[in-house]
């Protein structure tokens, strides 16, 4: 696994991302250095940007939204992902996401 942003634990993968909302389109825009950014086309108001973030990455990985939990980061551009998929493994996390 060479990603940084991307780690595994016992039940769980951690994904660290920086969300840059009302962006043109939602999308990936770098993974490189710690962080995944995204650009994420809802805005920063009343949890719409989270809520769409989880979406986002809910669809790259194609599993339910219930799977994913921001675990830190809720007001924050700096957030800390918890996607619970125990049969995958971080290299099938990264190219899924990475994939256009």
């Amino acid at each position: 696994m060479t990603a940084t942003w991307l780690s595994k634990t016992k039940n769980s993968f951690r994904i660290a991302v920086q969300v840059s909302p009302n962006a043109r389109k939602s999308e990936i825009a770098s993974a490189k250095g710690d962080v995944l950014r995204i650009r994420l086309q809802a805005q920063p108001v009343d949890g719409k940007a989270n809520e769409a973030l989880i979406q986002f990455i809910a669809k790259k990985l194609r599993t339910p939204r219930k799977n994913i939990v921001i675990s830190h980061g809720l007001s924050s551009k700096r957030k800390l992902l918890e996607v619970f998929l125990p049969e995958s493994t971080p290299e099938e996390i990264e190219k899924r996401l990475l994939s256009i």
